[in-house]
């Protein structure tokens, strides 16, 4: 028999809230995608305008809230990025110049990471603001950025490993190597310098660490480890264990939607089949799963116990909305429509007054549900800077699509 949770938890309140949707839900699914993208947009630049006027003049990035509190968190933060690069999809969306200038105003506040050898994050840190700055604008000096910051990732490479190392070691660690599945999304700045700069030897690390975590990380099902650590001496695997999932075997939602994306993008930038294949897996096991809602908008870990009175994370099913409307540009034109419209349905979901923001509410940030670190009791049913960005991806990705539907 099916147990629902009490009316004071996180699940119980997105219970209610959805079923309080339904009938906006059905009058915004008669929406044309045009309408979605520019409704979606339009509550962002509501939500982001007044984000912007309470954390402007404050030091740091606005990455969730706590009590309803906007935390700011400083450059060295893995997420720092993603603010500045929502702005420049709100730029790139708009053409309005005050999002411009807001996005340079926070790109350039991120440019410490440039040179920071102490962690693997910073195709994030420096990709959602340089990248997507440099793209828009032009500018060499965001090219000078990402150069700098790609000539500082590849430090961190072993090639007795044939992988980026992801965390330093702290007292007390017992691994000696660690590799998770995150660490994937870092290599486009590494593709994209070994065009720019025409030095191979980063494309190289690129797809050795992108081949190593193919051999390694995936189990038959296409589903994914979250953490692998190896003997830096050796390269031999030492275990298989998660730090962000349920459990070292179970399937932690964010970590599939990191490593989907992941492998869309290598493919994108190699052309290797081998990855187009574990995209197309790893799609699968997404779609598929028995215990994705209907929603589609999947619990924190698709093996968490509590299910279904386990928290949501909206960010996941952001990023895998992106992910899936690029890989429909290297499918099939029957795959391509059935990822189009997995991708537009979780987007329409996401921009359901169940998950989207308006008005005060979630201190400026747009999707709500999001789960950020629930081991360590962190960012639960909270939003999450990195699920915006991706939402407004996926908006971007999807308003460019074949009219297929």
């Amino acid at each position: 028999m099916t147990r629902y949770p009490s009316v004071g938890t996180a699940a119980a309140r997105l219970v209610v809230a959805l079923s309080l949707a339904g009938a906006a839900t059905c009058a915004m699914a008669q929406e044309t995608v045009s309408q979605l993208v520019q409704r979606s947009f339009d509550t962002a630049a509501v939500q982001y305008g007044g984000l912007l006027d309470k954390v402007q003049r404050k030091p740091g990035f606005p990455r969730t809230t706590d009590k309803g509190e906007v935390v700011l968190v400083g450059p060295g933060d893995w997420t720092a990025g993603f603010f500045p690069g929502s702005l420049w999809y709100l730029y790139e969306h708009t053409g309005d110049t005050r999002w411009r200038l807001a996005a340079a105003d926070y790109t350039a506040r991120t440019a410490p990471a440039k040179f920071d050898k102490s962690q693997h994050d910073l195709g994030f840190m420096l990709g959602a603001g340089y990248g997507n700055g440099y793209r828009l604008t032009g500018d060499p000096a965001y090219r000078d950025a990402l150069l700098a910051g790609a000539t500082t990732l590849v430090t961190r490479f072993n090639p007795k490993v044939g992988s980026i190392q992801s965390w330093d070691l702290w007292k007390n660690s017992t691994w000696a190597f660690p590799v998770i599945v995150d660490n994937l999304m870092n290599l486009e700045l590494l593709t994209w310098a070994a065009r720019s700069a025409v030095e191979p030897r980063y494309r190289e690390v690129a797809v050795t660490h992108a081949d190593t975590t193919l051999r390694n990380h995936f189990r038959p099902d296409g589903s994914s480890y979250h953490l692998v650590d190896y003997d830096p001496q050796t390269g031999k695997i030492r275990s298989r264990v998660t730090v962000q999932g349920n459990a070292d075997a179970s399937s932690w939602a964010r970590g599939q939607a990191w490593a989907l994306y992941g492998y869309t993008m290598m493919y994108r930038e190699t052309k290797k089949e081998d990855y187009l294949r574990q995209a197309h897996k790893i799609a699968s096991f997404f779609m598929q799963h028995p215990r994705l809602p209907a929603d589609k908008v999947p619990y924190w870990d698709f093996d968490d116990p509590a299910i279904p009175n386990a928290p949501r994370d909206s960010s996941a099913a952001a990023i895998v909305a992106s992910s899936l409307l690029e890989l429909a540009s290297f499918s099939s034109a029957e795959q391509g429509r059935a990822y189009r419209a997995f991708a537009e349905a979780q987007l329409r979901s996401l921009a359901s007054t169940a998950y989207l923001a308006s008005g005060a509410d979630n201190g400026g940030f747009l999707l709500k549900h999001a789960t950020g670190h629930k081991p360590a009791g962190k960012e639960i049913d909270v939003p999450l800077n990195y699920g915006d960005y991706y939402f407004l991806e996926a908006l971007l990705r999807l308003k460019r699509a074949p009219a297929d539907r």
